[in-house]
């Protein structure tokens, strides 16, 4: 029974710290995940002595001086910049001293109650510069995702109990707020969603400044806690009926 116990503890990540955090090597994903029963986006970060998943309000990740490259003189990386241009770039293959973020469906609760994919939504970016992330497809030519000069919102689709990883850039120093949003249709007919704000920063720079920037974008709560107001509404309208109907039989 204590070895299931602590096999349990090495494999399942442990629940979200609260102190603020800069990442700038190792493997960390963004994905969804049903966190005290609301659907929320998180960061699992497997930097630590054991995976965590961290709100995305206490984590920066930094692109530093290891992630810059100059534009390839290839024209189908022109979308990047012109040739020699320096710029940022996670790259999708692990890059030692370089944080390597992907995105995954592979919480367990996510991976048996989601109905065949989930929605990943950019609505917005704000930073100094342009962000692109896109794949390096089977055929040499960059796929794209997601590109900031392009008009919002834009959406890709991840399938279920996936992980994936592509290359991030940025090509201009300094932090870039991300606006992204999962949705995903249930097995039980219900509808979840989640937005939230990603924070990175692409330089040497203190990226901690990143904390202090809010993204002004409107927000919904976790479905979970939309939930919790529905039923919270529901007693309330009850317990009114009920005080109608002993007020109506005392009379």
């Amino acid at each position: 029974m204590r070895l299931l116990a602590a096999l349990f503890l090495v494999l399942v990540p442990i629940a979200a710290p609260s102190e603020q955090v800069v990442i700038s090597n190792g493997h960390v994903d963004l994905g969804p995940r049903f966190a005290d029963g609301r659907w929320t986006i998180q960061l699992r970060d497997d930097t630590s002595a054991a995976p965590t998943w961290r709100p995305l309000d206490t984590v920066v990740l930094q692109a530093t001086s290891r992630a810059r490259i100059a534009v390839p003189n290839d024209p189908v990386y022109r979308f990047l910049g012109e040739p020699g241009q320096q710029i940022w770039v996670i790259p999708q293959v692990q890059q030692d001293g370089v944080v390597w973020p992907g995105w995954n469906t592979q919480d367990p609760e996510v991976a048996r109650r989601v109905d065949r994919e989930v929605t990943w939504t950019l609505e917005g970016v704000d930073g100094p510069g342009s962000f692109t992330l896109f794949l390096n497809s089977d055929f040499g030519k960059p796929a794209p995702v997601f590109d900031s000069r392009k008009p919002f919102p834009q959406e890709t689709g991840i399938d279920v109990n996936t992980h994936v990883h592509g290359n991030w850039t940025f090509d201009a120093e300094g932090i870039y707020l991300l606006d992204v949003a999962m949705t995903a249709e249930l097995t039980d007919g219900q509808h979840v969603t989640d937005r939230r704000t990603l924070r990175i920063y692409a330089g040497d720079g203190d990226a901690r400044a990143a904390f202090a920037l809010q993204d002004d974008r409107p927000r919904t709560e976790p479905d979970g806690v939309q939930l919790w107001w529905l039923f919270a509404g529901a007693g309330a309208v009850l317990l009114a009926t009920a005080a109608v109907m002993v007020i109506r039989r005392r009379r």
